[in-house]
């Protein structure tokens, strides 16, 4: 007879293999088969209505779990001067968890009774659940600073690299954390903040050479203004905020919606679950829910968290760091959809007929708890055949369903044939020091293009729900090429042999028939550049022009409220609009939508900047041990001053001066984007496959110089040596130059 295991027994089982929780890895692990089955399914079912287990579609899991960020309260020490904590939300039926505290060398005291936000890691030892690392104390928000370290007799001091700051601080000889002179540090303020003479500071983070990589996203985000500090009050507003009730809200939290996302990610702001549509009249379709973090019942309008959200437009990120749009009490718990834990939200619930076109639409203000936080490549590696023990228990009941409506939603997609342009996306990988120890493209994978398609169709249904009820939003604007872009990346094509729609207005589906032409061969890239470098930027605005790009004609933000102010205003537009209670929109928000608009298009396009630059320096200090070496390159530009090369490797751009290229005169035709010489005849145009050596790399620039040193395989031509400089093909060229301009400005007045 099949022994039967206690009680007791299945949840230490459970409690020791979380992932291995359907009932059939119990009854496996146990040697449970046929009819004893049954039996067990009873004990199941006692365990859950005892409130000790907790049935998700086929899977059991204990519901008393902590999420990734908690607030919590520090105890006393112990006898043995380990420092513990209880966490202040714990929402399960037993006796709080211990959490014990990790702290660094560089975090500050923390005494019984004081209230912490901390990061918390599940651990499996006798005397406590969770281990913490300290994010900041709660009620405390010390000043922090960039600055260079100046050793003295006693302590030093610190002079701020922020512009315009000419205040030193005082630093404490138990507080330079073993800082050396002239070292870049990251301080905070130490001690009260009026007192007289220099204000104290203390060391919490050493940078070292202010050239070094882990100084890099540091110097961006100073030099271009990101803000990094939250005000008092800001953190004040975050700290008191309460998990949200039920009340009015839709109950979700059964619903078995899933995050997916990248592995490091630490907010998880979307979550998705689909169905096939049992409505006879719809055969073949399917139901896609997709639920967003409801950031509107925290932030509410004119809202000292408002006016920040509002002031830094979004999160701006960097390869070893966040610079997030809300505090973290907000970004990181209450508004992050976590695994296992109940978070309001906003949800949409789409349906799709078999073709993947949307038939209807209805959001609903909600209640959910995220059933499995995964990341992209686990998804993918599952529905290609290899689930691991995180992925299999939701094979079936939801990746299978959501990827059935993603590949109906493709058919939509390629009728709709929004741009296709194939430009990888860089990754680079730092170790714990900051220094970058591989340069990678990301692949693109299905369950990438999956979430960015219910995205979209998200984003979507928000704006055409906003227009339905005659609501006021930002839409997100993407407008069609200048004619003048158009017509340079015509002449870049006819050259390449390829041809571009001509008389007719401009549709993404001629470019996409211009790239597919391309395709595979030696101009592919070229002309993804190009046609890349003749769109316009994209922007809010209050007016609705639609979105060129995704052949969208109404597309507005609301799938990311965490890190996007304008997504957050069209949740407050959407609340508004369905009577929803507080947090919707107001009317003075609604007056300054083009203002808002125009401010948070500038943030973004700030926070681009910085990326970039911060992009440039790590792949330059990653690049300067390689100076003397030789890359295959393809020509990314071309300007008056010389050629810009992509780097295969890296992706990394560098300059070819034209001072390099030899003494002849080079003609620059921007309309065709060349440069010509004028004795060899030597032609560099867009997409050329060039080999270049590393002539030089700048770290604290980002800059890098490039040696050309053949074209498409074939060595430069060698040009007659003069003695002196000739002027005579220069003067001939702005001769010609002055004649094309006449020209065109005469062609222009005749029209």
């Amino acid at each position: 007879m099949t022994r039967i295991p206690t009680k007791d027994e299945i949840l230490q089982w459970i409690s020791d293999h979380p992932t291995k929780s359907a009932k059939r890895d119990i009854a496996r692990a146990f040697g449970i088969k046929g009819a004893a089955r049954i039996d067990l399914k009873r004990i199941l079912r006692e365990l859950e209505a005892e409130g000790h287990l907790e049935k998700r579609k086929k899977t059991y899991r204990d519901p008393d779990k902590l999420p990734p960020v908690s607030l919590l309260q520090i105890l006393a020490p112990d006898a043995d001067g380990d420092l513990f904590a209880k966490p202040l939300e714990w929402q399960g039926d037993g006796e709080a968890p211990r959490v014990l505290m990790i702290l660094k060398a560089s975090d500050p005291a923390l005494g019984a009774g004081d209230r912490i936000l901390g990061r918390l890691t599940a651990v499996t030892t006798e005397d406590h659940a969770y281990e913490a690392r300290l994010i900041r104390k709660i009620g405390t928000n010390p000043t922090r600073m960039l600055a260079v370290f100046r050793k003295g007799h006693e302590g030093g001091r610190l002079l701020p690299i922020d512009k315009g700051s000419d205040k030193e601080w005082r630093v404490a000889a138990g507080a330079t954390d073993g800082a050396k002179d002239g070292e870049l540090v990251e301080a905070e303020q130490a001690g009260p903040k009026n007192r007289l003479g220099l204000p104290s500071a203390r060391i919490v983070a050493r940078l070292g050479d202010p050239t070094a990589p882990k100084a890099v996203s540091l110097i961006a985000i100073h030099q271009h203004g990101i803000p990094d500090h939250f005000p008092d009050e800001v953190i004040a507003e975050a700290d008191a905020a309460k998990p949200a009730p039920l009340r009015k809200r839709e109950d979700l939290r059964e619903m078995p919606l899933i995050t997916i996302d990248p592995a490091d990610a630490r907010d998880h702001d979307d979550a998705v679950y689909a169905h096939a549509d049992d409505d006879p009249k719809n055969a073949g379709g399917h139901v896609v829910w997709v639920a967003i973090a409801d950031v509107a019942h925290y932030v509410t309008p004119g809202s000292a968290l408002d006016r920040e959200a509002r002031k830094r437009g979004n999160s701006t990120y960097f390869p070893d760091r966040v610079v997030p749009m809300l505090p973290d009490r907000l970004s990181g718990d209450l508004c992050s959809l976590h695994e296992g834990v109940a978070r309001p939200c906003m949800a949409v619930r789409m349906v799709l007929n078999a073709e993947g076109q949307k038939i209807s639409h209805r959001f609903t203000r909600a209640m959910m708890k995220s059933a499995a936080s995964l990341h992209y490549n686990e998804v993918q590696d599952a529905i290609d055949g290899a689930p691991t023990e995180r992925t299999e228990p939701w094979l079936s009941p939801v990746l299978e369903p959501l990827y059935a409506a993603y590949h109906a939603a493709t058919k939509a997609r390629i009728d709709r044939q929004p741009l296709d342009l194939d430009l990888p996306e860089r990754r680079i990988e730092l170790d714990a020091d900051g220094k970058v120890t591989s340069v990678n493209f990301r692949d693109r994978l299905d369950a990438h293009r999956l979430i960015e398609e219910f995205m979209v169709l998200a984003n979507v249904c928000a704006a055409e729900e906003l227009i339905k009820h005659k609501r006021p939003l930002l839409f997100r604007v993407h407008e069609e090429p200048k004619p003048e872009k158009l017509e340079s990346l015509r002449e870049i094509a006819q050259a390449s042999g390829l041809n571009l729609a001509k008389g007719q207005v401009l549709q993404t589906r001629h470019l996409n028939s211009l790239l597919k032409q391309a395709a595979d061969s030696e101009n592919a890239e070229q002309i993804n550049i190009a046609t890349l470098r003749s769109m316009t930027q994209a922007y809010y605005g209050a007016d609705n022009f639609g979105h060129f790009g995704l052949a969208l004609r109404n597309y507005a933000h609301f799938t990311s409220p965490i890190r996007r102010y304008a997504d957050l205003l069209v949740h407050r537009a959407l609340i508004t609009a369905h009577g929803w209670g507080d947090g919707g929109m107001t009317m003075e928000a609604e007056a300054a939508l083009a203002e808002t608009g125009a401010l948070i298009s500038d943030t973004e396009r700030r926070s681009m900047m910085a990326e970039r630059d911060t992009t440039d320096r790590y792949l330059a200090a990653y690049l300067s041990e390689r100076v003397g070496n030789e890359f295959p390159a393809r020509i990314s530009g071309i300007a008056k001053f010389g050629a810009f090369a992509k780097l295969d490797e890296t992706g990394a751009d560098g300059l070819i001066p034209i001072r390099t290229l030899g003494r002849e005169f080079f003609h620059f035709d921007a309309d065709e984007q060349t440069l010509t010489g004028e004795q060899t005849g030597l032609t560099l145009r867009l997409g050329q496959r060039v080999m270049v050596r590393l002539s030089e790399a700048i770290p604290v620039t980002g800059g890098l110089t490039l040696e050309l040193l053949s074209v498409e395989d074939k060595a430069l031509p060698q040009g007659p040596r003069r003695k002196g400089r000739s002027y005579t093909g220069r003067k001939a060229a702005g001769s010609k130059v002055k004649r094309d301009k006449t020209k065109r400005k005469l062609q222009r007045k005749r029209k």
